[in-house]
């Protein structure tokens, strides 16, 4: 299996264009994914710049999607490499970063566990809404790839749907983020939208997580977690 020409990864290897689900492969649901989810990237591109990401650094942002990250963080670094399994995500970075005239992103058509950096290795790793797609097993793998790609010291900034409640809390705390969620697709993700999610994607739990990314080779500085206990964002340095 291959995506952008590099080495072929074992055939055993998880197909991750066949987990990204369906929407994320249609042009008319890419195009309105960015009005379903609109996000002030202020804040993280702050944070990133006190962590030490300046105009000398290399970002490889996986699992981009349309690339409002990767677009946003291209003023602030040397070089951004936009990492999608979706033709249809990249085309939007691609016309997006034309029309503004950005050209230090590059979009790379791979996921988790088939990038393959090339040049200087990474000085910070951004994945936002994306690991969610593979198993534990097969998240466990993607981390130690990932800290291949970063340079030692290197950060890995990682958001995602990660449940921090002890297991008898789990079933309140998401139906009560179940009966919060939208009811109009238009404006955000609806109830049904995240049953789906639920039931054929794959969060994990906070205390199974933070032990991958320890033995992935990664120290946690920091983690916040969601005052619903269903979204968590982890600050990494690669040891």
């Amino acid at each position: 299996m291959r995506l952008d020409g590099g080495t072929p990864v074992p055939s055993w290897f998880l197909d991750e264009l066949a987990h990204a689900g369906a929407e994320h492969v249609d042009q008319a649901y890419v195009a309105d994914y960015d009005r379903k989810s609109p996000t002030d990237w202020t804040g993280e591109l702050e944070l990133l710049r006190g962590l030490g990401m300046d105009q000398r650094s290399t970002l490889v942002d996986l699992g981009a999607g349309t690339g409002a990250f990767a677009l946003a963080a291209a003023r602030l670094c040397r070089r951004v490499v936009a990492v999608d399994v979706s033709p249809a995500m990249l085309a939007v970075i691609r016309a997006e970063a034309e029309r503004r005239g950005i050209a230090n992103v590059e979009c790379v058509r791979a996921g988790f566990l088939s990038y393959e950096h090339r040049g200087d290795p990474a000085d910070v790793v951004h994945s936002r809404n994306a690991l969610h797609h593979l198993p534990d097993f097969w998240k466990a793998l993607a981390l130690r790839r990932v800290a291949a790609v970063l340079r030692p010291g290197g950060v890995l900034r990682l958001r995602d749907l990660v449940f921090s409640a002890d297991l008898a809390q789990v079933e309140p705390d998401i139906e009560a983020w179940l009966a919060a969620a939208p009811v109009r697709a238009e404006v955000g993700w609806t109830r049904p939208e995240y049953e789906v999610h639920l039931r054929e994607e794959h969060s994990t739990f906070s205390w199974l997580l933070e032990p991958m990314l320890e033995r992935a080779g990664f120290r946690i500085d920091s983690v916040e977690h969601s005052v619903s206990r269903i979204f968590a964002a982890y600050t990494c340095r690669r040891a």
